[in-house]
């Protein structure tokens, strides 16, 4: 039974991991992931990590790892199909009746179109007697006419059913409507017994969402002045087939063509708009208020600097720390700009003009002086007890920092400031340095640490270990880097992959790709064993982010030729002639086979 893939990822969407694995382990937050005791094997330290961004886990213990279904699979002892079913019925999913739904694309393609559709109605509500207020709210936020019909910027009306009627009027299904979550339903029943459904966004601001193809893919609406406590500030689009708000970007569709020095991002869709409109046009927005790897990644492949301008809240101190940390681990450098005196860019520009907020980008401070800026944050600096405890916390803020002349930089800069020895400052810092190394290494140990299923899963590793190496960080890069797909399989094949289990995964997440989806563990599910998805995971969790991706792909690649040509070179050493020859025109017509 080949299960499609829109029903695969909304069973994921609806049972995120952390509620799946919960009756079975007690899992502790640890910064953006969740650890504890692993259920497969006997520990007494967490090694079992859930991340929740991307619905898998992996014990670095003893190697197992996958997403929902292998978990309910092992922990309930089902089949593929049986665990898919109780996921299924858990969220209120109906099981496909039929094999593979070659109408996915279809339906992709239906819901661009409905969104597309819904976001011109939105704005000819704005400029409707109707939205009268919410235009008026626009224009009292400092847009002009120009900048609101640049950004496409609308009006839901405060109706129940008329995005609803428009779109069926124009000749769309209800099923296009719902699978593009332009209406909800709630459990009272209609007059035919059915769920009661009605728009999604009634009476709020509206921002269409467009990725970098300039197609709408979903929503954001802002509830009108005075509601907010009533109905909520904000309405986003669900995750849909087309929309997943960790993967895209607000405003990105024009910021693009202008941030190959660097892009300012900020918290607010409004802010993006209005700095749009001040001459900012590389500011773009997180969807929502926790800022991905997959949105940094995004950002990567436009820029090299990120000028980080979120909201000065304790909130916003928080996610701007986050927000760092993420950037850098994708090879992103960052500085911050503080507001002084306002609560967002929006209000910064409004109230001081553009040029000042211009001096403001050029003033940008690092990450570690905002660190160091933060830590200092409710200590009181005047009382010896005050210094003490904030050289203890900038020790730990330095301790991160691998640039040893940055560091003794910061050193000399404390130890000036605040009177105190410069070697007693780096000797505190040195013992945290020792610590941290120390529980690496214990942390590092143990995912070294051989799981019996690594040689039953790809048993031609040991025979081809720098092949097999190559290619599992090939495959692992395109997975997180999915933009870097067509370019590569245009060289390099399944074919070309020397063991079979790489082969067979590469095919696979070809497959996934070629069609302009995005990859996930639940997709391997049918053709994949459980320890299969979990070697899967475990490559992903120790992947580290890649900051020279398209570098590394290419070594990657001619790695994999290299071990190919060598292994072809042996095999040719025991041929007769007539074998030799045979070979190698076999071979010429292969490689002019791939240069047609």
């Amino acid at each position: 039974m080949a299960l499609p893939q829109d029903f695969l990822m909304e069973l994921k969407y609806r049972n995120d991991i952390e509620s799946v694995l919960s009756p079975y382990i007690a899992l502790k937050r640890r910064g953006r992931n969740l650890v504890g005791l692993c259920p497969f094997h006997n520990e007494k330290t967490p090694s079992f990590t859930v991340y929740p961004e991307n619905g898998s886990y992996y014990c670095f213990g003893c190697g197992q790892g996958g997403d929902i279904i292998t978990f309910t699979m092992r922990a309930e002892n089902l089949d593929y199909v049986d665990a898919v079913k109780r996921l299924a019925d858990k969220a209120g999913l109906r099981m496909p009746d039929n094999g593979v739904d070659d109408r996915e694309q279809k339906l992709k393609n239906d819901i661009y179109e409905a969104n597309r559709e819904a976001a011109r109605f939105y704005h000819a509500c704005l400029m409707s007697p109707d939205g009268k207020a919410c235009l008026d709210y626009y224009l009292g936020r400092g847009l002009s006419l120009k900048t609101i019909k640049h950004f496409g910027l609308g009006y839901a009306p405060n109706d129940w059913r008329q995005l609803y009627s428009h779109l069926r009027d124009k000749g769309f299904s209800h099923g296009t409507i719902a699978a593009a979550d332009l209406i909800s339903s709630s459990e009272k029943k209609d007059k035919d017994g059915k769920n009661y459904f009605f728009d999604r966004f009634r009476n709020r601001a509206m921002f269409p969402i467009i990725n970098i193809h300039g197609k709408v893919i979903g929503f954001s609406g802002r509830a009108m002045p005075g509601e907010d406590k009533k109905f909520g500030k904000y309405v986003n689009t669900s995750d849909t087939p087309v929309y997943k708000k960790s993967n895209n970007i607000f405003g990105i569709n024009f910021a693009k063509k202008y941030c190959q020095d660097n892009v300012i991002l900020v918290e607010g869709n409004i802010d993006v708009v209005s700095l749009h409109q001040a001459g900012f046009e590389n500011a773009v927005a997180a969807l929502g208020t926790s800022f991905t790897e997959e949105q940094a990644r995004l950002l990567s492949r436009y820029t090299k600097e990120v000028l980080v301008v979120l909201d000065a809240d304790e909130a916003g101190e928080k996610a701007t720390d986050r927000t760092m940390r993420i950037l850098s681990s994708v090879g992103l450098s960052a500085r911050i700009i503080r507001l002084p005196d306002c609560k967002d860019p929006d209000e910064y520009v409004q109230k001081h003009g553009a040029g000042k907020f211009e001096a403001l980008l050029s003033g940008a401070i690092s990450d570690i002086e905002y660190r160091l800026y933060v830590a200092a944050k409710g200590i009181d600096l005047e009382a010896d007890d005050g210094r003490l405890q904030y050289l203890n916390k900038a020790c730990e803020v330095l301790a991160e920092i691998e640039d040893p002349i940055a560091v003794d930089l910061y050193v000399t800069r404390l130890s000036t400031k605040y009177g105190v020895a410069k070697q007693a400052i780096s000797s505190n810092l040195k013992e945290i340095v020792e610590k941290r190394r120390k529980q690496k290494n214990k942390k590092e140990l143990g995912a070294i640490v051989a799981p019996s299923y690594r040689n039953t899963v790809n048993p031609q590793k040991q025979q081809y270990r720098r092949a097999a190496g190559a290619e599992e960080a090939v495959i692992s890069i395109l997975i997180k880097h999915p933009d870097l797909f067509e370019s590569t399989y245009s060289s390099l094949k399944s074919s070309d992959m020397i063991t079979d289990f790489n082969r067979r995964l590469y095919r696979k997440v070809a497959d996934i790709l070629s069609v302009g989806n995005t990859f996930d563990l639940i997709l391997l599910g049918e053709d994949f064993s459980p320890d299969e998805v979990g070697f899967v995971s475990q490559m992903i969790a120790k992947d580290a982010g890649n900051a020279d991706a398209e570098k590394e792909l290419r070594d990657a690649v001619g790695v994999i030729f290299e071990e190919k040509e060598k292994l072809l070179r042996t095999s040719t050493d025991d041929m007769t002639d007539e074998e030799w020859a045979a070979e190698m025109f076999k071979r010429s017509k292969s490689k002019l086979n791939k240069n047609v």
